[in-house]
């Protein structure tokens, strides 16, 4: 899976980007859109909605990176913008439907993988992506938004309230009870399975 951390870019480009050079403009595209999209994908659980998110994030990024300041990672700001248009969206929903945050959980994924001559190990760690994508599809959105703002990319749980207008203390309690559901999808506490998934999500 995508992720900021795996995104490096060079202050030059960054700095030709914020004076208009579309290729610039090019390679952080190329760089920061698969990140950006997981993330999306991951927080809002709908493909066609992660497009959108992608699309809106980098027309936010592009028209204001002239004011980017050097003092904080770029791969953070980016992050942070994502993270928030996620977020309008899942507020919009919850208001629209009237659906509270501790909403109904959607049907999960399913998939099969078979053995293809790759190195030992390699079919059970995709299968373990597999099985935890499927988990993770039925957390209800805040859950899921909370598990991988925190587990994956490395927000604090004061970082998360403030991101949701909730406390530390709301973000904990969300990130304890999504634990112990994804523990029941995947097979029970410290079973084999539960253990290669979450060790999957920690290396995401």
């Amino acid at each position: 899976m995508a992720s900021f951390s795996d995104c490096i870019v060079e202050p030059a480009i960054v700095r030709r980007a914020s004076k208009g050079d579309m290729q610039a403009h090019a390679v952080l595209f190329r760089t920061f859109s698969p990140a950006v999209y997981t993330l999306a994908r991951r927080m809002l659980n709908q493909p066609a909605l992660a497009d959108e998110i992608l699309q809106e994030t980098f027309l936010e990024v592009l028209g204001k990176i002239s004011g980017f300041s050097d003092q904080g990672p770029f791969a953070a700001w980016i992050r942070r913008i994502a993270v928030n248009k996620c977020l309008m969206h899942l507020r919009s929903a919850w208001n629209r439907h009237g659906v509270g945050l501790e909403a109904g959980e959607t049907a999960p994924g399913s998939g099969e993988l078979a053995d293809t001559g790759r190195p030992e190990g390699f079919a059970e760690q995709v299968q373990a992506r597999l099985d935890l994508s499927a988990a993770l599809e039925r957390l209800n959105d805040t859950s899921r938004t909370v598990v991988w703002l925190h587990d994956v990319e490395g927000f604090t749980h004061r970082e998360i309230g403030e991101l949701m207008g909730r406390t530390a203390s709301f973000s904990k309690s969300q990130l304890a009870r999504a634990h112990e559901r994804l523990q029941g999808y995947l097979g029970g506490p410290n079973t084999e399975e539960e253990k290669t998934c979450m060790r999957v999500l920690k290396s995401c």
